[in-house]
């Protein structure tokens, strides 16, 4: 007589279990929609259907996070692709460019975004005993594998949407936990340098605030570099190492996504948005805009409205 084997089922980890929960949570609540804005603050869930074509956008300090799919983010020449198993962080506002790269109807693209209180993160350095910031230069942005804890702790912050009377009291908890998850994590150097006073990762950041709220107006380097305390060689040195763009190149990515909002949500043509963001030549914003978006600034806008002008591919 043959021996009859039993079938075995392997039972699913731990984090599978947790990516489950998470899988679940974010279709029900972006049912329908590309973005939603969840009932936590500073929580966003980000879905797509289908893979989609690069889109320009300012990054905010945010911890991203995939519980199904796959994602590319270009910062100036450098690319990260992350997946469910990893994430990335950006600790500080910068043009990128992104494209979902794995997403289908049967399983869709579904992701979040967690914005970076860099207050309380500053709170939480104060309150425990961390290694002291070193001045190694780092990346704006940076991907990560995903550890447990911080898989279980964005899990917990997950399910508050369904005791929503919890969201006030618990959420700012685990909020804490997961800022102290990054803190503790090799990504912890980067967080802490950004808002270390007086490091270059934070004369950085600090920078990259005056350049984002004045884009649209013409600028020296030494000019920022003196509004930040640095050397005009140190402080480009350190910019292109943060940014992986030189200061001009940077500002340039601000004004090409503001022209593009602009046109696409206020209905202002090429040459309007060209001066509203600071261009004096029309034909110099239509080269640079085709260079970046791959097309003239009429194609694009027409495209994009024919496409329902996505949001950012978060």
């Amino acid at each position: 007589m043959k021996e009859q084997l039993k079938n075995i089922t392997r039972k699913p980890s731990s984090s599978e279990k947790m990516f489950s929960v998470m899988t679940d949570i974010i279709s029900r609540w972006t049912e329908g929609v590309n973005q939603a804005d969840a009932a936590i603050p500073g929580l966003v869930f980000h879905r797509w259907e289908a893979p989609t074509e690069p889109t320009s956008y300012t990054l905010a300090p945010n911890i991203c996070m995939i519980a199904q799919g796959a994602k590319r983010v270009m910062l100036g020449e450098e690319v990260y692709v992350y997946d469910a198993e990893s994430f990335l962080v950006s600790s500080m506002e910068l043009p990128v460019v992104a494209q979902i790269i794995e997403a289908s109807s049967d399983k869709p693209y579904l992701g979040l975004t967690l914005e970076l209180d860099l207050k309380e993160i500053s709170q939480l350095m104060a309150d425990i005993d961390l290694p002291e910031t070193s001045q190694d230069e780092f990346r704006g942005i940076s991907v990560s594998k995903v550890t447990p804890p911080l898989l279980n702790a964005v899990q917990r912050l997950l399910e508050l949407l369904d005791t929503p009377d919890d969201i006030p009291i618990l959420a700012p908890i685990i909020k804490k936990e997961i800022f102290y998850r990054l803190l503790t994590s090799e990504q912890g150097p980067r967080i802490r340098q950004i808002v270390t006073a007086g490091s270059h990762g934070n004369q950085i950041a600090r920078a990259i605030d005056w350049l984002t709220d004045n884009y649209d107006k013409t600028f020296h380097v030494k000019d920022v570099a003196d509004h930040v305390w640095m050397s005009s060689s140190s402080f480009h040195k350190h910019f292109r190492s943060v940014t992986a763009m030189t200061p001009l190149q940077f500002q340039k990515r601000l004004r090409l996504n503001e022209a593009r909002r602009l046109m696409l949500t206020e209905n202002l043509d090429a040459t309007n948005a060209a001066f509203q963001v600071g261009y004096e030549s029309p034909s110099q914003f239509s080269r640079e805009y085709s260079r970046l978006f791959g097309a003239p600034p009429l194609r694009d806008i027409k495209t994009l409205q024919r496409t329902s002008a996505p949001e950012a591919v978060q």
